[in-house]
């Protein structure tokens, strides 16, 4: 399976493809669903560009997405965009259209209470499980890891050679989980060598503008949904190997 992540914290200023609006949000998502990707992972935005977990800017992401495509489609709520972990629960209590999933990463302050209360509205929980932190070590000791969806595996080595390694490491950390899907995804130029291994590994994993501004070849990326059909050739070739 592979989602995509459509824009991350990115802006217009990093690439101008990287879609900020509801609409483009739901362009760019109906273009790579029609590339190949089976997942939508998004962040919201304000007017003026910043992550949100707002209830009517999710709301409103979430209504042009789902009119654009009929797949799964989930959120982040990480702490840049909500720094007080009580204000996070607020936000996603309040929420009036709910995500399919939505993104926690484990090694933040809050992460178990957003989770909970997630859990608690019926939504889906990712567990952002990031190497180079305590993530994996929280996550496995928590009582709500048996009741996430899947574990978000975040490799946030950029180095094309030791990325690979690094994300083998962060697996081996992630042995115990109890029975949890993993997705496997890695970040600029890391992003394809993770990449690579997880559809070698047979793992789920994600490509988008959010990971990677670049095709395989190092040229630039000229959309979401051109990373994807990138992406689907990596597994294509994998599959004739």
């Amino acid at each position: 399976m592979i989602q995509v992540c459509l824009n991350g914290a990115r802006g217009t200023g990093d690439c101008a493809a990287v879609p900020v609006s509801p609409g483009a949000m739901a362009e760019s998502a109906a273009r790579a669903v029609a590339a190949g990707a089976a997942e939508v992972h998004v962040h919201p935005k304000s007017p003026c560009g910043d992550d949100t977990l707002s209830p009517r800017v999710v709301a409103a992401v979430l209504g042009a997405i789902r009119e654009a495509v009929d797949v799964p489609v989930g959120v982040t709520t990480g702490a840049w965009a909500e720094p007080d972990p009580r204000r996070r629960v607020e936000r996603v209590r309040s929420w009036t259209a709910l995500p399919d999933h939505a993104s926690v990463n484990w090694h933040e302050p809050g992460a178990e209470e957003v989770a909970a209360a997630l859990l608690e509205r019926g939504v889906g929980v990712e567990a952002g499980v990031w190497s180079g932190t305590d993530g994996a070590r929280r996550f496995l000791a928590s009582p709500l890891a048996p009741r996430v969806s899947r574990v978000l595996a975040e490799v946030t080595d950029r180095d094309p050679v030791t990325a690979p390694v690094t994300a083998r490491a962060l697996l081996a950390e992630l042995a115990g989980a109890p029975g949890v899907p993993v997705l496997l995804h890695g970040e600029d130029g890391g992003a394809w060598p993770v990449l690579r291994l997880a559809v070698r590994l047979g793992l789920d994993t994600r490509v988008g503008l959010e990971d990677t501004l670049v095709l395989p070849d190092g040229r630039p990326a000229g959309s979401n949904a051109e990373l994807v059909a990138a992406a689907v050739e990596v597994v294509r070739d994998a599959s004739r190997a």
